[in-house]
């Protein structure tokens, strides 16, 4: 129990040191604009998936299913 404590506490610290440190010095990176421009058309991709599959799906159907011919 007394080894686990300062080991605790010394990891705790170091761990703090690390995250406060961040990326200071590194100016490279996305910017908030180029990160919401990214967003945006993953949004667009993702909400077009589904209109899409259900539109791929019905020319399969289309093109496997015989046509009916009705007779009146």
């Amino acid at each position: 129990m007394e080894t686990i404590i300062p080991t605790t506490f010394s990891l705790l610290i170091t761990a703090t040191q690390v995250l406060a440190n961040g990326n200071i010095g590194h100016g490279e990176g996305l910017g908030l604009t180029a990160t919401f421009f990214i967003a945006i058309g993953v949004l667009v991709v993702f909400f077009q998936l589904l209109p899409g599959l259900m539109l791929f799906g019905g020319m399969i159907k289309g093109l496997f299913t015989s046509a009916d011919k009705k007779t009146s």
